[in-house]
């Protein structure tokens, strides 16, 4: 089993978004019992919080319901259950590699780096802007969630 921690800053909007397109691509791929995904922030805004009304409207419009997921903050223990903890953007990176010690940076990343139709490296917040935003969001994530998948089935699972 491969655990992975999508992270932004809130966990209401970016986060939240890529949690919920991993379990419904992780699950259509038939990989449930070899992949498991969560989301959090880096700061606690909005613990407890659904996602952003905004992200739950952009991502039911692809069918994918992030109603039952709550945002959390980063906990000292993510850095020891998870494989892989990804970013967002550098800032949170920066936050997760300020945080980790040692021996758990190397599992610390930018999600990004895993799209195969994206130049950027960073997902952008769409948190101030508009709907538009939210929609790219999700185009980022799709991109970025099949290239994680290939890459764990490539390199850590041998499937």
């Amino acid at each position: 089993m491969i655990r992975v921690l999508f992270v932004c800053m809130g966990n209401i909007c970016r986060s939240p978004t890529a949690e919920g397109v991993a379990r419904k691509i992780i699950a259509e791929k038939g990989l449930s019992d070899l992949i498991e995904v969560d989301s959090a922030g880096t700061h606690d805004y909005h613990t407890g919080d659904p996602p952003d009304p905004r992200t739950r409207a952009a991502a039911l419009r692809r069918s994918i319901d992030l109603s039952g997921l709550r945002a959390r903050q980063v906990a000292p223990e993510d850095f020891d259950r998870f494989d892989l903890l990804l970013a967002m953007d550098r800032a949170n990176l920066a936050l997760l590699e300020r945080d980790a010690r040692p021996e758990h940076r190397p599992k610390l990343g930018l999600f990004m780096r895993y799209a195969s139709h994206f130049a950027a490296d960073e997902v952008p917040d769409p948190y101030y802007g508009g709907g538009q935003g939210f929609e790219r969001v999700l185009d980022m994530t799709e991109d970025a969630v099949n290239g994680l998948i290939e890459t764990l089935l490539r390199e850590k699972l041998s499937v």
